[in-house]
């Protein structure tokens, strides 16, 4: 069964869960451009039927996390899942464990830190006994940065510190950010003095010049899951993940909207810019990406590393995804569709 879910590359089957959501949506609509067989799981039938999901193969399937039966059956025959449905404190354990009792591949879009290092501490080992993979947090907020990260890394196995700037024009919510948010399960950690350290309440902002029309912004510390992730295969003494200040005000103020499409693929018209910097002693490395809608991006991150997984060749276990994908590689096969990546002179 193993070996079928890993090297089958004719006929490739992909479950996703929470697939009627803003950012479900988006992966089913990748999946089939990639020739990928999509299963679609909701947790409400109704939600289910609501959806209309028209085109040809995709398989509807009903499944809750506390009903471990239904997602052993809404799994059948996929050889992987991709979770989609936050927050991911209440279904990344649940849909982990049915992912590795089918001995497929589980990856996840999730933003929060707490639950991505349970997951890489939880199910590295019987994801080694299963032969598969477990990658969290493969989405805009976690493993965009890593890749990024990585991808300056080159021949160093230590640096002195990582600046992470997602440098987004505008924030409006989907309801799932909205309830991550609300539940406080997001986490503050940064690395300082080369340990995980939680961010001061009340943290000082700075100014960030953002490439392109945003130009000088104040930009304020909110680490998300990519802290998580890189302190998994990096060393460093510092690393620091900030976002604009306007975009923290909009996201947190109950009255901001949530993303309306802008174009044919139904994107929002929000424009972001990732810029990384990795310093070691008087060197400095610089990355930087540039793209639109930071929900719509996550599909194409999640679903070209779910298509490497089933290519076979990747190490069982719990990864971060700098860990075990060539990065710049990896970046690159995005463009220019979906975010262009170049690594600036240092």
């Amino acid at each position: 069964m193993r070996e079928k879910a890993q090297n089958n590359t004719t006929n490739r089957v992909v479950a996703v869960f929470g697939a009627t959501g803003h950012t479900g949506r988006f992966v089913i609509a990748e999946l089939l451009r990639r020739g990928i067989t999509p299963i679609t799981i909701t947790r409400d039938a109704n939600t289910l039927s609501a959806a209309k999901f028209s085109e040809n193969g995709v398989d509807r399937r009903q499944a809750t996390i506390d009903d471990s039966g239904s997602l052993d059956r809404a799994l059948r025959g996929a050889q992987a899942v991709i979770n989609c449905a936050g927050p991911f404190a209440d279904t990344a354990g649940a849909l982990a464990s049915a992912a590795l009792r089918a001995e497929i591949h589980y990856l996840d879009v999730a933003a929060e830190q707490v639950i991505t290092a349970k997951t890489l501490q939880r199910f590295d080992e019987p994801a080694r006994k299963a032969g598969v993979a477990v990658i969290p947090a493969m989405a805009f907020y976690g493993g965009f940065a890593d890749l990024m990260v990585t991808s300056l890394l080159d021949h160093w196995d230590t640096v002195d510190s990582i600046e992470i700037l997602m440098g987004i024009d505008s924030w409006h919510p989907t309801q799932g950010t909205r309830n991550t948010i609300g539940r406080n399960v997001v986490g503050n950690l940064m690395i300082t003095e080369g340990r995980l350290t939680p961010v001061s309440s009340s943290p000082p902002s700075k100014q960030w010049n953002i490439p392109g029309p945003l130009g000088n912004q104040a930009v304020v510390e909110v680490p998300f899951s990519e802290a998580i992730l890189i302190s998994k295969h990096v060393k460093t003494s510092e690393l620091h993940n900030y976002l604009p200040q306007i975009a923290v005000n909009q996201v947190l103020d109950p009255s901001t909207p949530g993303p309306k499409p802008s174009d044919a693929i139904g994107r929002s018209a929000q424009q972001f810019v990732i810029e990384v910097v990795v310093k070691r002693g008087n060197e400095s490395r610089r990355a930087i990406s540039r793209g639109r809608d930071s929900y719509a991006v996550t599909a194409p991150l999640v679903c070209e590393a779910v298509t490497r997984l089933l290519k076979g060749n990747i190490p069982a276990g719990a990864h971060a995804p700098g860990e075990i994908f060539p990065a710049k590689e990896f970046l690159e096969s995005l463009g220019p569709d979906h975010a262009s990546f170049e690594i600036v002179a240092s």
